[in-house]
């Protein structure tokens, strides 16, 4: 992937489709709930946790900005279980996913609002939490299962050659 080049998108959900989810509690509907003094949105994402025994982990996760411009050295995926991140603040942050971590072309770059969150689907090549400034939270709801070691639900793909994500082409950060 040498001098590959990723262009940053808006991250939609015809877009990301077929990677997951988005998380975006702006286009579901909210249920008045507590008597009133709440609301609810229903169905922001497909949590999968493979199998019967499966269970749901639900994390925090506390985010440090990475180096610039960005070297993408290593995706991930997990074969058990969706994974689904969701900020805390109202700042914009990056993904990066693809379909093969060997083939530049089946790379995909995108800045999710404050306000979206991403469900990967079981088995999405991802890169890890991509932060635009640090201390940034995120709630993370994956497979939380006792019997899978985080070794078992985790592969890694590491690349030979470094895909450069530029932040500073876009104008929108």
């Amino acid at each position: 992937m040498a001098n590959a080049v990723l262009t940053i998108r808006p991250l939609t959900r015809e877009a990301f489709a077929p990677f997951g989810d988005v998380v975006d509690v702006t286009g579901g509907a909210p249920i008045v709930i507590n008597q009133g003094f709440a609301e609810r949105v229903n169905g922001l994402a497909r949590v999968d946790v493979a199998g019967g025994t499966g269970v749901v982990n639900v994390s925090l996760f506390t985010a440090r900005v990475r180096p610039q411009p960005l070297s993408i050295h290593m995706m991930e995926r997990h074969p058990h279980g969706s994974q689904m991140f969701y900020p805390l603040q109202d700042q914009p942050w990056l993904i990066v996913v693809c379909d093969d971590p060997q083939i530049p072309a089946s790379y995909r770059a995108f800045r999710a609002s404050g306000r979206q969150g991403v469900n990967y689907a079981r088995n999405v090549w991802h890169h890890p939490l991509l932060v635009l400034a640090d201390h940034e939270r995120f709630i993370v709801i994956d497979r939380g299962d006792l019997s899978l070691t985080p070794l078992n639900n985790l592969e890694e793909a590491w690349l030979d050659e470094a895909c450069l994500l530029e932040l500073s082409t876009q104008g929108t950060f």
